[in-house]
């Protein structure tokens, strides 16, 4: 199941060169697929958030991966992986729009 983990460690490494492109960005960055950014008032302090998001993002994908150096191929427990990233999109999702709503132009 190493395979599966450097699998998933290439996925977070995907993910945290998302978050460096943000962070380095000099226009308002969009997060989710194929969507324009909206109007912020303060572009810099936007795009270090939403950086910090898919940093921490990164994080706690990569935790979640880490069952996969441990359990054996077929084990059920890897239900309870999957249902854990449904939640962490979720998560994901609802952190950008309080990020968004805090610098979005009024």
């Amino acid at each position: 199941m190493i395979i599966a983990f450097i699998i998933w460690s290439i996925g977070a490494a995907v993910f945290l060169a998302i978050g460096i492109s943000c962070r380095k960005s000099r226009e308002a960055v969009g997060f989710f697929t194929f969507t324009k950014p909206p109007i912020i008032e303060n572009v810099e302090a936007y795009n270090k958030a939403v950086s910090n998001l898919w940093f921490v993002a990164v994080l706690i994908f990569e935790i979640l991966g880490v069952p996969f150096l441990f359990l054996k191929q077929n084990s059920p427990w890897f239900l309870l992986i999957i249902f854990a990233v449904i939640i962490w999109v979720i998560g994901i999702m609802v952190c950008y729009m309080k990020i968004e709503g805090k610098y979005k132009k009024k």
